[in-house]
This record gives C-alpha cells, structure tokens and sequence, in this order.
C-alpha cells in the first residue's frame, strides 16, 4: 500500500489497541493510537488520517463528545465501536456523522473488513473513470454532485456532506424521480445487502434531508414511502 494508508485508533483500552494496531500494521496500514478522547481530537487536527476507528464508552471525554468535536473540523472518515446491542449509541453516532459502526467485542478481521469497507466508498479508493461518453457529473433538479472529486453544490452553493451522505444522496440523484428500495441502495452505495434492523441508510437521509430543506411546495426533496424506500423528487 503507497503510500501507506494511516489509521488512528482512539479507545482506552491499550491492550486491544495493541493487539489490532498490530494486526493492522500487518495488513499494511500505519497505525496510531491515543487512549482518551482529548488526545484523538488533537491527533485528527495534527495530522492528515485516512479514517479513525472511534471507542464510545470512554472514561473522561466520551467517544460521542469527541465525535461531534471533530466534525466541527473534519471530514475524516470515523468508525465508532459501540457495545453490542446499543442502539442508542448506533442511532446518535451516525447523526453526529459517524459513517458506520462495528459492535463490540469484534474480531480483527472483521475490523478489517469494515475498514477497507468505509475506506473503497469513500477516499481510500479513487473513483473509477466513467465510461465514454458518460457524464462525469450527477445533476438532480439544484442538485450538482462530481463523483470523481466528492464535491457537491446545492443550488450553486457548496453543500457540505461526509462521505457517506454523498454516497446515499448520488444513488438517489442518479434514480430522481423513481423509488429506490433500501436493499438497492445498500446494494449500490455500499457494496452490500441490507441487514435486519439496520438503520444507518434511514439516520444517514434524515441528515442529508435537513441540510437540503424543503422545497418550494414545502415538501421534503427526499421522500420516505415507509417500508418501500426512498425517492429524490424532480425539479
């Protein structure tokens, strides 16, 4: 990997940061990790990382204080570990922009595998060219998003969306004005079926609809058909 791609580990307990910044490292990757909330928020603003893998129950600062501090500055890509079964915790994290979870305990590999999940959707891999003739552009309605650099313009002005919201808000544009199932968008933004329960794709709209606002008519630009999925209404 090159150049190397930089994680920072931000969780109290230093024997289990020891074992997967090790595993990672093994992986290829180069590894940081700090043991409180305070110091992640200070490493992230330092120094340029790929993602931090983020602990929520922290002594001191918790990992949900840390997380919305650190998107007061950054857009770095942040996977939170929650305790298993703390929906609570999962639902708040990704409103305050966290981009996924991984319930502990959890294995390294399956660490991994989330990693290299968030990182391929968001800047870890660089966006395939489109094919020719294709447009390098999504527009729907005010709408303007340039997949190849993750920028987005809401009627002209720059719309500020982490990696994921980008990823959901693209599979819409790119269907505006036809419904897409959850199961599709899971398929297409994320590489993956969708799971029982999961809300992340409901928790991560609900954000991107706020920062759209409403329409002239005063309806949403994202519509909710509940138990069928969603729609990005035309101009």
């Amino acid at each position: 990997m090159a150049p190397m791609t930089r994680i920072l580990l931000i969780d109290d307990d230093v024997d289990l940061t020891h074992m997967l910044a090790q595993y990672l490292a093994h992986e290829g990757f180069e590894v940081r990790a700090v043991h409180d909330g305070a110091s992640g928020i200070a490493e992230l603003a330092a120094r340029p990382y790929a993602i931090a893998v983020l602990d929520i129950m922290m002594p001191g600062l918790s990992g949900l204080e840390a997380l919305q501090r650190i998107r007061q500055h950054s857009r770095v890509p942040v996977l939170m570990l929650t305790a298993r079964g703390d929906g609570i915790d999962k639902v708040t994290g990704l409103n305050l922009g966290a981009d996924d979870y991984v319930a502990k305990p959890c294995t390294p590999a399956e660490l991994l595998a989330r990693i290299r999940a968030i990182l391929r959707r968001t800047q870890g891999t660089p966006t395939p060219e489109p094919a020719a003739g294709a447009p390098r552009q999504v527009q729907a309605g005010p709408l303007l998003l340039s997949p190849g650099s993750r920028q987005a313009t809401w009627h002209g002005q720059p719309l500020e969306l982490t990696g994921t919201e980008f990823l959901l808000l693209e599979v819409l544009a790119r269907h505006v004005g036809h419904l897409v199932s959850k199961e599709d968008i899971s398929q297409e933004a994320f590489q993956r079926p969708l799971t029982r329960f999961d809300r992340r794709i409901d928790v991560h709209i609900s954000t991107i609809r706020q920062k759209l606002g409403h329409r002239p008519d005063g309806q949403p630009w994202i519509r909710n058909v509940r138990g069928q999925g969603y729609q990005f209404l035309e101009d």
